[in-house]
């Protein structure tokens, strides 16, 4: 479970504040596939990295029982000044995973070769994805944070990491933020809707969406 416990978000700037979540309590479950609607600017990446440990909140407290991914989607992830391998062997480390099962899959996955022994900091931005994406499936998580589907590379890399993400979230519990309703329909079973900075729960994905495409 993902607890929320007095949680505020906010952001002060020259024109005013900006208000992505007022006080909230509230239980998100991580065993089902939860779907965060949002339009764009609405705070749903900001939300993501709060529930990741990414970034703090400006009132209250996260709590996450059980193993939860970082945010995949997101920019950021990786030390720019490591290797892809580097990388690899530490969140290996990090998470206490098998580190040649790891190592193995994200090689094959990636498809990234002989880039794997440079900096990342000569990557592409679609070259870090296919890494950090790599990654998360190699790995076992009990929940997935997911900023969008990831659609990088050629068609074929797509439908593979598409795939793959599908065999994924029948196994495994899943947040996905997206402003696209459909993706949420076709992936989750769960809806919360970030409106003016209330985070609404619904346990059925359609009213879910409907509530969405009228007040989100």
């Amino acid at each position: 479970m993902i607890h929320f416990v007095g949680v505020e978000k906010y952001f002060d700037s020259d024109v005013g504040r900006k208000v992505i979540l007022r006080p909230t309590d509230m239980t998100i479950p991580t065993h089902l596939r939860v779907g965060v609607l949002g339009r764009n600017g609405a705070g749903k990446s900001t939300l993501l990295r709060m529930i990741s440990g990414v970034e703090k909140p400006n009132a209250g407290k996260v709590i996450r029982r059980g193993k939860i991914s970082w945010p995949l989607g997101l920019a950021g992830g990786l030390h720019n000044e490591l290797t892809g391998m580097e990388n690899i062997y530490f969140l290996v480390r990090l998470y206490d995973a098998d580190l040649e099962r790891v190592v193995d899959y994200v090689q094959e996955f990636s498809e990234l070769g002989s880039y794997l022994k440079m900096p990342v900091r000569v990557y592409s931005s679609g070259m870090r994805a296919k890494l950090l994406f790599g990654l998360s499936l190699a790995i076992d998580f009990d929940c997935y944070l997911i900023d969008e589907l990831v659609g990088v590379g050629d068609r074929f890399f797509r439908e593979k990491s598409q795939k793959a993400f599908a065999d994924r979230a029948s196994r495994s519990g899943l947040l996905f933020v997206s402003h696209n309703e459909k993706t949420v329909r076709d992936y989750c079973d769960y809806a919360l809707v970030l409106c003016n900075g209330y985070l609404v729960p619904f346990e059925n994905i359609d009213e879910g969406i409907d509530f969405y495409l009228r007040f989100g």
